[in-house]
């Protein structure tokens, strides 16, 4: 299966591919001035990872030799810790784009996410960022909303699994009030508070936020990954994403 396969469209797609293509075709015209007179373009790869810098754009330059491109773009929004998962001093970053509808994201999630934790999370090498792409619908928003209030009271990550545990058709009623309290009951959590932190006006300013950083970067689907600022697109397999880390560790 081709890569573009594996990453969900977005409506209006082709439009959004048009245009980045024209940005591309003029990043690359700069990308060979700049060869013929020495100089280089001041681009820089956009992360989450502590030695980070943001540049101004929302284009992808692709890898010279047919690679993964590097994405760059303007900086990221403040991501809240709760949602991250593993040390802060790790070497190498891994921020998810997701949506709690995306059926690559799910399979991604019970698939393959549990063995990278273990791998690289609980042996201090990768910090997972989760960062919101709530892109196919009103319930993606409302399960966003729901998971960040539970990260509210320090339970993001359960309720994140718990989401993707039962994955049902897009946009088909089943995150529902009912459904979202429903979790996090069975987590224990304090569900008046829960509902105060889903209504809060700021929870659903930080999920647009990111949407809007996503969006910005020129995402075209979800899942997708930044590992130290270099993209990975699509649920991929176990052995590209562990290749994808190690060589960001190697070249930190």
């Amino acid at each position: 299966m081709r890569l573009i396969d594996r990453v969900m469209p977005r409506p209006g797609a082709r439009a959004r591919v048009l245009v980045s293509a024209a940005m591309m075709l003029l990043a690359l015209a700069v990308l060979a001035v700049a060869g013929l007179t020495g100089g280089s373009a001041p681009k820089r790869p956009v992360s989450t990872a502590p030695s980070a810098r943001y540049g101004p754009t929302g284009t992808a330059t692709p890898h010279p030799t047919g690679g993964t491109p590097t994405v760059f773009g303007p900086a990221p929004p403040k991501n809240d810790p709760a949602l991250w998962l593993g040390s802060n001093s790790a070497p190498v970053t891994v921020e998810e784009f997701g949506d709690f509808q995306c059926p690559h994201c799910a399979s991604f999630a019970r698939r393959t996410e549990p063995e990278l934790r273990r791998r690289y999370v609980d042996t201090g090498v990768v910090r997972f960022v989760w960062r919101d792409y709530p892109w196919i619908g009103k319930e993606s928003e409302r399960a966003a909303i729901a998971a960040r209030a539970a990260a509210r009271q320090g339970r993001f990550w359960p309720y994140h699994d718990a989401l993707y545990a039962h994955r049902f058709p897009e946009n088909s009623g089943h995150l529902d009030d009912d459904y979202l309290r429903g979790i996090a009951q069975r987590l224990g959590l304090d569900l008046s508070r829960f509902d105060a932190d889903r209504r809060d006006p700021r929870v659903r300013a930080q999920v647009r936020r990111e949407m809007g950083f996503a969006e910005a970067l020129g995402m075209s689907g979800t899942p997708a990954f930044l590992i130290n600022g270099t993209s990975l697109f699509g649920d991929q397999s176990l052995t590209t994403f562990v290749a994808a880390i190690e060589k960001a560790r190697v070249g930190r």
